[in-house]
C-alpha cells in the first residue's frame, strides 16, 4: 500500500488544531515523528518533511501549534503569533503535548515510540517537550531557538539532538553556552552539532536573506537530515 495522507485534527482545550499525517507503507504499528513548524505556522515545508519521514518508515505528523491552520504573512505577524508561546512555556508545552496525546491513540502508531523534530520556533517547541519531562523517545531541533525559560525543568527522559548553524545570529554563542549549562544541570542525554558558516533557517531552500540572518545551506541541510536519521534509528 502507498503512503497515506490524512487530515489529522486534534484539540487543545478550546483550540482546534489542523495537522497532516502521513502513514508509511507498512501496515504494522510504527513509530511516529511529529514535525513542529517555524514561526510562520504549518506550511508545505513541514508537511513535506512529514512525508519524507513516512518514506523512512515512520508516521510523520505535521502539527499545528497556533491552531486553525493559521499562517503569518510577514515578520510582524509571525512575531505576534509566537509571542504567547515564547512568553508562556507552560501553554507552549501543553499545546504540543496535545498533539502527542492525539497521535498515541491512533491505531497505526506504537505509542511507546514517539519522536519530535522542529524548525526554528518549532525547535524550541520540541525542546520544551523534553524540558517538561514528558517521556518521549527523542527530540531533534533544527536551527531552533534555545533560550531557557522561567518554567521549571523536570527530569529529562527523552534523548536530545540539536542541529545548529554556527553563524545563526538569533542564537548567539552566549545562548549556546547557556544551553550547554542547562543540559548539564539537567543531566540530560544530549548531542549538539554546530555547522560552520551556516546561518538560521539553513534547511529552507527559500531562505535567502543574510542581512536578516537566514540563508539556505545545502551542506548543513544534508548533514543535519542524515544526523536525524541516525538519531531515530538509535532511539527507536
Amino acid at each position: 500500500m502507498p503512503i497515506e495522507e490524512i487530515n489529522f485534527d486534534y484539540v487543545d482545550e478550546s483550540t482546534n488544531c489542523k495537522g497532516v499525517l502521513f502513514l508509511p507503507e507498512s501496515s504494522s504499528r510504527c513509530p511516529a515523528v511529529l514535525v513542529a513548524h517555524t514561526w510562520k505556522g504549518i506550511s508545505d515545508f513541514e508537511i513535506n518533511k512529514a512525508k519524507e519521514l513516512a518514506k523512512l518508515g515512520y508516521a510523520g505528523l505535521a502539527i499545528d501549534i497556533f491552531g486553525n491552520g493559521v499562517n503569518g504573512q510577514n515578520i510582524e505577524e509571525n512575531q505576534a503569533l509566537i509571542k504567547p508561546f515564547v512568553d508562556n512555556r507552560k501553554k507552549f508545552r501543553t499545546r504540543v503535548a496535545s498533539a502527542i496525546s492525539a497521535i498515541k491513540s491512533h491505531p497505526s502508531i506504537d505509542g511507546g515510540k514517539i519522536g519530535l523534530i522542529g524548525y526554528c520556533f518549532g525547535g524550541m517547541a520540541v525542546l520544551e517537550i523534553a524540558r517538561s519531562g514528558l517521556d518521549v523517545s527523542g527530540v531533534v531541533s533544527f536551527h531552533g531557538l534555545l533560550n531557557r525559560s522561567e518554567e521549571s525543568i523536570n527530569k529529562i527522559h527523552s534523548k536530545i539532538l540539536v542541529l545548529h548553524g554556527d553563524k545563526d545570529p538569533m542564537v548567539p554563542r552566549d545562548i549556546v553556552q547557556d544551553f550547554y549549562d542547562e543540559m548539564d544541570e539537567s543531566d540530560a542525554n544530549w548531542e549538539f552539532i554546530s555547522y560552520g558558516n551556516a546561518m538560521h533557517a539553513f534547511t529552507n531552500p527559500e531562505a535567502n536573506d543574510p542581512s536578516f540572518g537566514t540563508q539556505f545551506n545545502e551542506t548543513a541541510n544534508q548533514r543535519s537530515w542524515n544526523s536525524m536519521k541516525l538519531f531515530f534509528e538509535e532511539v527507536f
